[in-house]
């Protein structure tokens, strides 16, 4: 089994003559404002590929929450409590709100619900809008991780595997081949 890598030791190397680049990467600190308020939450993209133990950068924190009205305010609640902003200039408890979600996502093109810290000690935090695969599956099948004493859920690689299908980036076709190799061969 993969040893799995704290989240805080991320240093981005500095070019001959670049000025010198902090990446704020305190993602325990999130997991630790989401927890504490009693947030469902499910890591998914770049982080989730670092916590199964593969080697990927990744500058935010792609998170699945339970989007049901009472339980999506409360998550921006306690962001917003913790000093995140939204990206765009919107009200942030709107994103409660399943029928503005939808028309963020059909008007905007949004996927993303982007929350910046406004300390800049913790990283961006992207919460899907509408998840592939729906939430309650991702919360019962999340793989238990343990990040600095937090209990922290991370998609399965079958569940990371679907999410990154219907992205199809091209980051997200090299992801998908990296996670088949830890799915059980084929009987």
């Amino acid at each position: 089994m993969a040893r799995r890598p704290e989240a805080r030791v991320v240093v981005a190397p500095r070019a001959r003559g670049a000025p010198q680049c902090r990446v704020p990467v305190d993602f325990t600190a999130l997991f630790s404002v989401l927890s504490a308020a009693g947030v469902r939450f499910v890591v998914v993209g770049g982080l989730a590929m670092l916590l199964h133990g593969f080697d990927r950068l990744t500058a935010d924190i792609d998170l699945v929450i339970d989007l049901a009205s009472e339980a999506a305010r409360g998550a921006v609640e306690a962001l917003t409590n913790a000093g995140y902003r939204p990206l765009a200039p919107v009200d942030p408890a709107a994103f409660a709100d399943a029928t503005r979600r939808e028309q963020w996502r059909r008007e905007k093109g949004m996927q993303v619900f982007s929350l910046w810290d406004t300390t800049n000690a913790r990283p961006t935090v992207d919460l899907l809008l509408e998840s592939p695969v729906p939430f309650e599956e991702l919360w019962r099948d999340a793989t238990l991780v343990t990040l600095s004493g937090l209990s922290v859920r991370i998609a399965s690689a079958t569940h990371l595997i679907r999410m990154k299908q219907a992205s199809a980036r091209p980051q997200d076709l090299v992801d998908i081949e990296r996670l088949r190799t830890r799915l059980p061969a084929p009987r």
